[in-house]
């Protein structure tokens, strides 16, 4: 590998971590394991919408992977004789190649360095992990056939997107998901039954007996879930009550309760750049086919790769193009979404992917009936939680979203993808009862939006006789003009989430608005 010719793998750039601290020394011997991405053999064919056309699995695996060459060319070059890497799973259909092998291989692999540091992970805990700094270099032969490299440094990439009740919060109220479902009227005679349901973590776990006790004291059959290990992710209860294991049984109990027919595999995997693609990539790829796949973690676009962004929104945009729609909370800090740097608005990602429908935030007030009395964007002040949104930095603004009225960014002055797509209630001042590792708690933040909206998409998908949505902006955005309301959601014009105005319209704190009770109908023309 010494007489290689190396180039920079572009989009690799990471910067070095700000107050990082050496923690023990980097054993050059651990055993690290890769994730290479490949090229695709052709693009996905687009819709006149710019949203990727409905294939089938065989179709979209045999056509638009990697063509087997590419991946034994990697495996060569990078496998080689002397190197001390392994290759340990090449998957054309999903485009990669897995390397494993002494941390000093696999670095001198991608010509960088890494180093053992502790920092503070986004949820605010310490941390230990690998990390590097610059630009990942590839073998010149590989040019343009390796499209990333996902591993190397495997620094925590994402929170999870729930709030607590804030201590002394003025007369709060909280529901349970169904009232919340049963408020905007979700489509009646429907529970998900026939339907699949993916949910995505990194990190926390769930217990059965909570799930049991939940479930019994709603009244509600408890639903099908099963637990997948991905990456050497895996279901681990009890350690992070206010953290990750909130995250998933929110997660759980939202979108169980709503859709209880809906059979669901909860996915768990590293929160690393490389685990968020092995689980969409995982969740996308099971049979039968989830008709959603609901991700409450993210973080600011900018704390990711644009490798990492690249490889996340193709793996998110095959599961589009097979009818499977992919729901992820747009974020709980507002538009500035956690910055620290000062410059200004930003999106959460994946949230802010055109292949998925970002998920924002309400403050939803009822009556004893359980009629809507009141909606408004949930801001509940500073530290105390908001909505995101915003316009993306990073990806255009897609062709289906041209005539939203999206404006500028409040960052760059210039145009993006907006963010959100729809909303539902986040506000833990109006938030929902759950059961965290025993104890009863009202939780919010737009990690409930995104099970709740996965619910919905599944009570969907039973009401059209199993035909799965997948492409749903084609739909939700086929009627959207500048301030006006869109046709089959509840326009929310209360509000705001720091640098954007909830107006008419679409707006980047509550995107079209809450689901209506027209909504069903805008799913019942045939499938394109």
């Amino acid at each position: 590998m010494t007489d290689m010719t190396y180039v920079p793998l572009p989009g690799s750039e990471r910067t070095a971590l700000p107050q990082a601290a050496a923690a023990t020394a980097e054993d050059d011997r651990e055993r690290v394991e890769v994730t290479v991405m490949t090229r695709r053999k052709a693009e996905l064919p687009r819709t006149e919408s710019g949203l990727p056309a409905r294939l089938s699995r065989e179709v979209l695996r045999g056509s638009y992977g990697s063509d087997p060459a590419d991946q034994a060319l990697v495996a060569e070059v990078l496998a080689g004789p002397g190197s001390g890497v392994e290759v340990t799973g090449q998957d054309p259909a999903t485009r990669r190649v897995t390397l494993a092998g002494p941390a000093r291989a696999l670095a001198a692999a991608f010509g960088t360095r890494l180093s053992r540091v502790e920092t503070t992970a986004p949820d605010g805990t310490t941390v230990v992990h690998r990390a590097r700094a610059g630009t990942l270099k590839v073998p010149a032969a590989l040019d343009g056939i390796v499209m990333a490299v996902l591993g190397l440094d495997n620094r925590p990439q994402a929170r999870p997107r729930l709030r607590h009740l804030a201590a002394g919060a003025p007369s709060p109220v909280s529901y349970t998901p169904p009232q919340v479902a049963a408020a905007y009227q979700f489509p009646p005679g429907t529970d998900g039954t026939g339907t699949r349901l993916a949910i995505l973590e990194f990190g926390g776990g769930y217990a059965a007996h909570d799930l049991d006790a939940y479930f019994m004291d709603l009244g509600i059959r408890q639903p099908d879930i099963t637990s997948v290990g991905v990456a050497g992710g895996k279901n681990v209860p009890g350690k992070d009550p206010d953290g990750a294991d909130g995250e998933v049984l929110l997660d759980i109990e939202v979108a169980g309760s709503v859709a209880p027919g809906a059979r669901m595999s909860v996915y768990f995997a590293p929160n690393s750049d490389q685990g968020f693609v092995e689980a969409v990539t995982a969740a996308t790829h099971a049979t039968p086919a989830p008709a959603a796949i609901s991700i409450s973690w993210g973080e600011s676009e900018d704390a990711w790769t644009a490798q990492a962004r690249a490889s996340l929104d193709s793996a998110i945009a095959d599961a589009m193009a097979i009818g499977i729609t992919v729901l992820v909370a747009a974020g709980d800090t507002g538009s500035g979404d956690s910055d620290t740097s000062g410059t200004g608005a930003h999106c959460d990602f994946p949230a802010s992917s055109p292949h998925a429908l970002g998920c924002g935030g309400t403050s939803l007030r009822l009556d004893e009936n359980g009629a809507i009395v009141s909606e408004s964007v949930w801001n509940d002040g500073a530290g105390q939680g908001s909505g995101g949104g915003g316009v993306s930095d990073v990806f255009a603004v897609p062709a289906w979203q041209q005539d939203a009225g999206v404006p500028v960014s409040k960052s760059t002055g210039k145009p993006g993808r907006g963010v959100p797509d729809v909303s539902g209630d986040a506000d833990p001042e109006t938030g929902y009862q759950v059961r965290v590792d025993g104890k009863a708690q009202v939780v919010g933040g737009t990690s409930a939006v995104a099970p709740l909206w996965a619910a919905l998409v599944c009570r969907l998908t039973q009401a059209r006789g199993g035909r799965p949505l997948g492409a749903i902006q084609e739909s939700l955005y086929a009627g959207a003009r500048p301030g006006q309301p869109a046709p089959g959601l509840r326009d929310i014009t209360t509000g705001s989430n720091g640098a954007y105005q909830s107006d008419p319209g679409w707006d980047a704190c509550t995107g079209l608005g809450a689901p209506g009770p027209a909504l069903p109908g805008l799913f019942t023309r045939p499938e394109r």
